[in-house]
């Protein structure tokens, strides 16, 4: 549904097709004092009653949108949509993880559910591995892998000083659990 100042136009989402068709860029926001880009998305419905119309939003929460909308929103002309820093953040995190060394479970431990978020089931461990074990001041993590790759990320970046982001990926955090110091090179995927 969107509201105008004389016209309201609403659509089924089942009816609809929607459609990636442009963004502005802003170099500063009333929001914040960084840079802003909208997206332009068609609203297209196969029911005749129901006119086409133009949503515009915020990039940052096109993910938002995403996950509420049952049918994809198609992007012919390979629109770049810029990532809110967490969302940044969380890729170049996965990125280096996946370089890093793997974790091999013993065969009898059983791997569960995530406990920060409950939904996945955990699949990272964290091990020192950036040096050696006298060196530096990462220490061995003994806890059970219990978090899962996103929740760790978050973990990682809340405990970030968050007005140097351009710090995070060099940056130390305690293990959620045991406070044992860790940096990115510590954190394993699982493989089974």
């Amino acid at each position: 549904m969107k509201t105008s100042t004389y016209h309201v136009y609403v659509a089924h989402q089942n009816d609809i097709h929607l459609t990636l068709s442009g963004t502005e860029e802003h170099s500063i926001s009333y929001h914040s004092t960084t840079a802003t880009q909208f997206l332009n998305i068609a609203v297209s419905s196969i029911n005749p009653n129901s006119r086409p119309f133009v949503i515009r939003l915020n990039s940052l929460e096109y993910g938002e949108l995403r996950e509420k909308l049952q049918a994809p929103v198609r992007n012919a002309r390979n629109i770049v949509v810029r990532q809110s820093l967490s969302d940044q953040f969380f890729h170049a995190f996965q990125e280096q993880v996946q370089q890093n060394q793997v974790f091999r479970p013993p065969p009898n431990m059983e791997l569960e559910s995530c406990i920060g978020c409950m939904q996945k089931e955990s699949d990272v461990k964290l091990q020192k591995l950036c040096a050696a074990q006298e060196e530096g001041s990462c220490v061995q993590c003994f806890c059970r892998p219990m978090w899962c790759l996103e929740c760790m990320s978050k973990w990682f970046a809340s405990r970030q000083d968050q007005h140097q982001t351009e710090t995070w990926m060099g940056s130390q955090a305690p293990c959620p659990t045991c406070r044992a110091k860790f940096c990115l090179l510590d954190v394993c995927m699982i493989v089974k």
